[in-house]
């Protein structure tokens, strides 16, 4: 999620991947309390290295931020984290095909004012 989502105070280090023990310290959120999450959160799912251990990625840590907001800061139940994370999902959804769709459509306008220009010079 590419939402200004994580707290001013905190910094997440510019590295590919975290281990539960550093998303645990960078957050403040218990390892098993993230492994719980992990459970309950379709949108929070960290790759699984060779030997089976956990690696984080930024947008892991984004998720488990914003998570971590909603239940302790905005007051939402598990439930009402999973419908408010769905709703989120669709909007940036729905954003993105629509700067898709704006994008399609300034080049299809690009191309007509070719189509135009190419018409004058043999016309």
């Amino acid at each position: 999620m590419e939402n200004n989502i994580q707290p001013k105070n905190v910094q997440i280090p510019d590295k590919l991947f975290f281990t539960i023990r550093e998303v645990s310290d960078i957050s403040g959120v218990k390892s098993y309390i993230l492994r719980y999450w992990e459970k309950q959160f379709k949108f929070l799912k960290p790759v699984r290295s060779i030997g089976g251990q956990r690696a984080y990625r930024k947008k892991d840590i984004e998720m488990v931020l914003l998570i971590q907001r909603l239940l302790y800061n905005e007051g939402f139940t598990i439930e009402g984290a999973k419908k408010k994370l769905k709703d989120i999902k669709k909007t940036e959804v729905q954003i993105e095909i629509n700067f898709k769709e704006l994008e399609l459509a300034d080049t299809l306008d690009k191309i007509k004012k070719k189509l135009r220009d190419l018409k004058m010079t043999i016309g």
